[in-house]
């Protein structure tokens, strides 16, 4: 089900989103046409047994690495779910708020992971824990927004609550199925996160 767009305007334009699109695209390039990617990612991805080794000197991870990505489709998708469910979650965050939000969302997904993945030395590296992070808001303020979604051939409004629960179960799913090079407690750790952020930085009118 892969979603289109969703039928949720937005009160005011966003103005972070398109932002860390942005800086996603010139980290995507720095990374793959002006650097050697392996090299990059190694310095720069998050790599819990070296962080857990040495949380002061390799906190920068947390964030670097959610920058960047690991080739053109991993890319473009984390910044398709941005670009379809971000503008609402900044609307009712607030911009200041938003862009805290998703950095601390990308941070707790990282540390999820981590925790899972204690002793391991692959780097891990990508936008789709911070993502993650905005599902889980987004599914705890438009429970019932619909989401245009591809489903076959043919756009299906689902709500919100369902299809990003049915996201939610398929992480947890496929965490167990044994799918390689993917960090599927990322995706559940920022998810988790964002639904509580949420309910703490929100204001409380907004939240209502």
């Amino acid at each position: 089900m892969f979603p289109l767009y969703d039928i949720n305007r937005p009160r005011r334009r966003a103005v972070w989103v398109p932002v860390l699109v942005v800086a996603n695209l010139a980290a995507f390039v720095w990374e793959w046409v002006l650097n050697e990617p392996a090299a990059v990612i190694y310095a720069y991805g998050f790599v819990p047994a070296q962080f857990f080794a040495d949380p002061l000197a390799e906190w920068p991870t947390l964030f670097t690495s959610m920058f960047l990505h690991g080739g053109i489709a991993h890319l473009v998708g984390n910044m398709w779910f941005l670009w379809v469910f971000g503008d609402n979650v900044e609307d009712r965050l607030g911009h200041g708020r938003f862009l805290l939000f998703y950095l601390l969302g990308g941070a707790g997904a990282a540390l999820a992971q981590g925790l899972v993945s204690f002793g391991s030395d692959g780097p891990m590296i990508g936008a789709s824990g911070a993502i993650s992070a905005v599902l889980g808001a987004y599914i705890v303020l438009y429970p019932r927004a619909l989401i245009v979604s591809l489903l076959g051939f043919f756009p299906i409004p689902i709500p919100a609550l369902i299809y990003l629960g049915l996201w939610f179960l398929l992480q947890f799913y496929q965490s167990f199925s044994g799918v390689p090079g993917v960090a599927f407690w990322a995706h559940i750790g920022g998810f988790v996160v964002g639904m509580v952020l949420v309910r703490v930085m929100a204001p409380a009118w907004q939240r209502r």
